[in-house]
Formats: C-alpha cells, sequence, structure tokens
C-alpha cells in the first residue's frame, strides 16, 4: 500500500530546535489528510526480473480479487520467465492463506511454498 499524499510517520522525525517556534519554521508542524489518498499495488520480484506490476485503484485485495487479477500475472510470469521448473512464494497476507488461493496455487503453479511453511 503506498500512501499517494506523500504522507510519512512524522512521530520517527526529530526537530532540534531553540523553541517552538524555531521547530514550526523548520519543519516541526506538518498537515497532513484525515483520510489520505493510498493505492495498493502488486508485483513478483526474482533473480531473473520483475513482473508487470498489478495496480488496485479501487479498494483493497479479498481473496476473489487476488485469484482473478494476481495469481494469473504471477504464474504467467513465472512460466515466462523460468520455464516449467521454479517456485511460487508468497507473504502470510490474509488474501493469500485463504483456502481458495492455496488451492488456486496448488493447482496452477509448478511448486508452491503453502501458508503452513
Amino acid at each position: 500500500m503506498f500512501d499517494i499524499d506523500g504522507i510519512y510517520n512524522s512521530l520517527n522525525d526529530r526537530i532540534w530546535a531553540v523553541n517552538r517556534l524555531a521547530a514550526d519554521i523548520n519543519g516541526g508542524i506538518r498537515q497532513k489528510r484525515k483520510f489520505p489518498q493510498k493505492v495498493m499495488v502488486w508485483l513478483a520480484v526474482c533473480s531473473k526480473g520483475v513482473s508487470p506490476l498489478i495496480i488496485f485503484e479501487d479498494g483493497t485485495v479479498d481473496h476473489d480479487r487476488y485469484i482473478k487479477e494476481v495469481l494469473p500475472v504471477a504464474l504467467k510470469f513465472g512460466h515466462d520467465t523460468l520455464g516449467a521448473d521454479w517456485t511460487f512464494q508468497q507473504d502470510g497476507a490474509k488474501p493469500y492463506i485463504h483456502a481458495k488461493s492455496q488451492e488456486w496455487c496448488e493447482k496452477h503453479f509448478p511448486c508452491f511454498i503453502d501458508k503452513d511453511h
């Protein structure tokens, strides 16, 4: 998830100043939206290259969307880039570990690391 507004955690910043006014002049106060705009993206990376970027402009990704929009791209990229002998690995995000996602991966990828490994 990327924040389009460029907002970051200002709690990690430190400004050394003699007083609050001097701190404010040097960026001590940061304005940010209550509900910042965000965009979610997905891509696969391996030693041979990077997959096409998938941009989810509207909402988050559930397991159905992951299966329909992401996994076919990952499968094609894997076959095109690595041939028939490769392993698909994903992290523990909820859409990835959903039973239907795991089933799809088991059925389509030549090899994949399931949620329990």
